[in-house]
Parts: structure tokens; sequence; C-alpha cells
């Protein structure tokens, strides 16, 4: 039976109405008008309210939404046609002249960009640099007649796990929403999301339209561009991921230099992480670093003087502890740049200078050449280099011609060859060129890499 309870409620209500004594002062406290509030001094003053913060970042936090023609094969008829196509995100603006960073895949095969602020106005922007490794686009607001609030970029990498932060964004195109949470891992490599990323990973709800919008610090400093989740359901499960403020600003930095890519520097090695048992043999007191298998001849680490077996516990003073660790800390430095690198090596700590250097080679994809005869007529291929194979594969380090098309019935589709295998070695040769694979006969013996592993077969 609920009815006691009522009773006691409406009672209560009418002794309240009839001035049934009470305290008066702690009433007349809920009506006075609250007092100035200033964004939080410490831990105990952000128990009260987060309003502070979302009130100095949300107005640099803006609505984008973007529209485009796609183009598709019509099931039934067989024609090409289009439709058009749009997405929605969020954004975040860095500079007062309207600078404005975003997801790479907001933007992505869009051809108009529109950029709503939170006061409701609206611009138009065109894309200065679209980087689509990192996930990162920055966008350059038209007619932007006077200063605009900005959120500034924290590269100082000091946050910690447990650290409060707020995801601001546009999810679900309902309108800018905050929501909060902690960090709840750094340095997160192994997503699947890029082999080049280092993600901050929270429990702040994070849902579709939140892409690029801000994760922001105590501080007000925008630290993350939030960018992908870990969900079966599509919303939010609270394991999301944002790229690292570093990276943010290094793709800034190149937009704002002109350039229309960013050229990200290697150092020449290829690794593994240690196991637990190779840690304790090395003297170790927990497995990490990134041994090294592989170095490019004559490479920045060669230069400096790293040798296979080296295990690189960090870079800039930043832990080290896979291949997508590496990736990333290099990836965050100019061409050119002088970096510390500290290895382990015969069980003792040494710290060597290693000067990073853009990949060698160059991207031209437009060299790709069609073999016209012979057991593999019809494939489209593309020698590699340092510089093609990791833009195509992410592994600076694969050799060989890369078949990059099919023509349909030719005599290299009924081989059995795909679209992304690598010949490798015809007859036991090594192949690094395409005029390698013109005129092959049958059982000539072929060795290609297809998904990680290698495959032999013999040209019929």
């Amino acid at each position: 039976m609920k009815f006691p309870t009522l009773a006691v409620s409406v009672l209560a209500l009418a002794l309240t109405a009839c001035g049934a004594p009470d305290d008066t002062r702690a009433q007349d406290s809920v009506f006075e008008p609250p007092a100035e509030r200033a964004v939080p001094r410490d831990a105990a003053e952000v128990k009260a309210s987060f309003a502070p913060v979302v009130r100095a970042t949300a107005p640099a936090v803006v609505n984008i939404s973007a529209r485009g023609v796609q183009t598709y094969r019509d099931p039934f008829w067989g024609q090409f046609r289009q439709q058009p196509t749009g997405s929605v995100g969020s954004g975040v603006i860095v500079r007062a002249d309207g600078i404005v960073v975003t997801n790479n895949h907001v933007i992505q095969g869009m051809d108009e960009i529109t950029v709503g602020l939170n006061d409701r106005r609206q611009f138009a922007a065109k894309v200065l640099l679209a980087d689509e490794r990192s996930d990162i686009a920055v966008l350059q607001l038209q007619n932007v007649e006077e200063p605009l609030p900005v959120l500034r970029i924290d590269t100082g990498e000091d946050q910690q796990i447990g650290d409060l932060v707020l995801a601001i964004g546009n999810p679900f195109g309902v309108g800018q929403t905050v929501t909060n949470g902690i960090i709840s891992a750094l340095n997160r490599t192994e997503t699947g999301i890029s082999d080049s990323g280092s993600f901050i990973q929270t429990d702040a709800a994070i849902n579709p339209g939140n892409s690029g919008g801000a994760l922001v610090d105590m501080d007000g400093d925008l630290i993350g561009i939030n960018t992908a989740i870990f969900s079966r359901s599509g919303s939010s499960s609270g394991v999301g991921f944002a790229v690292p403020a570093t990276m943010v600003q290094r793709v800034v930095d190149a937009a704002l230099d002109g350039e229309t890519s960013v050229v990200r520097p290697w150092l020449g090695v290829k690794g593994e992480p240690l196991t637990a048992e190779e840690a304790t043999r090395m003297g170790l007191d927990r497995p990490r670093g990134l041994k090294v298998t592989d170095l490019f001849a004559n490479g920045p680490a060669a230069r400096a003087g790293i040798q296979a077996g080296d295990v690189i516990l960090s870079v800039g003073g930043n832990e080290i502890n896979d291949q997508g660790g590496l990736n990333f800390r290099v990836g965050t430095r100019a061409p050119g740049d002088t970096v510390a690198v500290t290895l382990l090596r015969d069980g003792r700590e040494q710290r060597v200078n290693a000067r990073v250097q853009p990949l060698p080679g160059e991207i031209n994809l437009d060299a790709a050449v069609v073999i016209r005869e012979g057991a593999l007529a019809g494939a489209q291929v593309l020698a590699l280099n340092p510089a093609i194979a990791d833009r195509l594969l992410g592994d600076p380090f694969a050799e060989g011609v890369i078949v990059g098309g099919l023509t349909r019935n030719s005599i290299a589709a009924r081989q059995g060859f795909r679209r992304g295998d690598i010949i490798v070695s015809i007859s036991g040769r090594p192949v690094s060129s395409a005029d390698q694979l013109a005129g092959l006969s049958r059982g000539t013996q072929v060795v290609i890499e297809r998904g990680g592993q290698r495959l032999n077969g013999t040209m019929r």
C-alpha cells in the first residue's frame, strides 16, 4: 500500500502552505541569485559543477554538415548512377580567423561544407588539408569578419589516467551536447583504427555525430579530437577514442604551412614487442620496449648506430612498447628533426640521437602499368618503394610489386590473382619492377603475399 506515504506528503505541503514552522533561512537561500563562478581551481571545486569549463569551451565547438554526390552501379540496369549523400559531425575552432579541426571521415568525398557555430551563425568552409592516416582534416571558414572563439591545443601531454574530461559535440544531430568522464587509458595503439595512431581512451559518452568534436580537460584546453568508439550497437558503450593533441597540432601546422599532405618521417626500424620471458632475460622489470628486428639500409636508425637486436625503450622521453607507438612518436615530428632514442643493448641503456627523414621514394600511383602479355596479362601492377608501401599497406618495409587491379576475365584474373596481392618473387628471383612480370610463361613459379601470408603457386 502506497497511500501512507502519499498522505504524509500532502500533510507536509499543507503545513508549509499554512505557515508551519520551517527553516526560512534555508528557503531564502534557494532563491538567492547564484554567485559568480569561475573555472575550478582544484578537485573539490570541480565536484560542484562543470559549468565554468563548459562556458569557456563550448563556443569554440561547432557543428559540421557536408553534402556530396555518390556514384554507384545500379544492380538492376547495370548503369552508373549518382545520388546525393551527406554527413553530420562536429569540429573545433583552433584559430580566431576561422581555422577548424574535424575528422577526415566527416568531410571525405563531400563537395559542400557548412559550419554552424554555437551562437547559430553559419559559415561555408573549404578544406585546407585532409589527412586520412590520422583521420584529421583542417578547414578554413569563409568570410570571417571578426575573431571567433577558440580552444587552445594543449600538446604538453601531462594528462594522467583518471583525469576528468568533457566530450563536446553534436551527437545524433540534436544540437551541441556535453558529456563527462575520465581518461581511461593513454597511448592506445592496438585499436585497429590506425597503424600510426596512439589514442586517448575515455568513458565520456561519444555517439554518432560526435566525430570531430572536442575532448577537453579541466583547464579548458583541447587535448584530443573525438574519433571512434568500440560498440556493438553503434552508440556509446563507454569506450571512446580521441586523436591526441600532438597529432592534431602536427596536421594543423602542415595545413598552415601550405602543405597538401602530412609528410611523416620515419626512423627506418621494424620491430616487435618484448615477451615477458625476453624482458626477464634482459633484466627489465617488466615487458617494455620494441625489439629491433629489421633496419632499412642507410636509414635514420642505421645512421644513428641502432642495430638489430637493440630494444628501443623511448623516443623523445616517451615510452615505446610496440610498432604503432614508435610510428606515432616519430610521425608527430617534422622531417629533419633530431630525436633522442633510449635503447637497451647488452644489458645496458644507451642514448643516441637520430635525425628522422621522409620515407624514400615518390608516391606516384599513376606509375602503375597493365601487363599486356603472358600469364599475368590483364593485371595492373605497381612497384613498391617505402613511401608507396607505407601509403598503401602501412608497412614501409614491404617489397615487391603490388596488384592494383585486374581486368575482368583476364588471364591474370583466371590465374587466381586478387587486387592487393604482392608479387614477391618469380622463379626464385625477387621482384622489384613491373618489367619482370611481362611475358611470363606457363609453369613459372610465383610467390605472393596475401593477407600477411606467403603463398606459392605455378602459372597455368
